[in-house]
């Protein structure tokens, strides 16, 4: 294991894929169903400048619920992270309820923070200067279980459709308002 110095962590903001950087539209199956918002690539772009790493965290029970396969979501995983040059993309593919290989339990689904944890350990990040951005419930909770702060975008569900009360560190209308706010605190 490498050693690092406290100088060397870096921040990251986790994104949420559906609703943060592509439209919500229930279960995106294939590579051509998925629309990026036109303001993403530049998002990520300023993020970057600031320093930030970003990293895609994304439930995909799709998989679990024999929707799709998981090669198919790994084609459209690969197509996110081309098109926008994300540093990551992790993704849950399990749904406790569906059966088979998929439906299970596991620490990864959020707001579970299986993802978080593991990109933390790959990528040595610094908890305290990093942001979750999700639309969902699920997305808040599972920053506030990781210890970063957690942003709610209106562009997805947003606070007219959430699961279940919870309180974000910020709320913006969608990912390009939280980023230009980052931005210029970073320049």
């Amino acid at each position: 294991m490498a050693n690092h110095t406290m100088t060397q962590m870096r921040p990251a903001v986790f994104l949420d894929r559906d609703g943060v950087l592509c439209t919500e539209k229930g279960y995106v199956i294939r590579v051509e169903e998925l629309e990026l918002f036109p303001f993403a690539k530049a998002c990520i772009d300023l993020l970057h400048q600031c320093g930030f790493l970003t990293i895609c965290i994304t439930n995909q029970s799709a998989v679990a619920r024999g929707m799709m396969s998981e090669e198919a979501l790994q084609r459209i995983n690969r197509h996110l992270l081309q098109e926008l040059s994300l540093d990551a993309l992790y993704y849950c593919p399990h749904y406790p309820s569906a059966g088979g290989k998929f439906g299970v339990k596991c620490n990864c689904r959020k707001p579970k923070t299986g993802m978080i944890e593991q990109a933390v350990r790959e990528f040595y990040i610094d908890r305290e200067r990093s942001y979750l951005v999700g639309d969902r419930a699920s997305d808040i909770l599972c920053g506030q279980n990781a210890g970063v702060k957690t942003v709610l975008v209106e562009s997805g569900y947003g606070t007219e459709r959430l699961e279940q009360s919870v309180q974000a560190d910020f709320v913006c209308d969608n990912l390009l308002v939280f980023v230009k706010k980052i931005y210029k605190e970073c320049i």
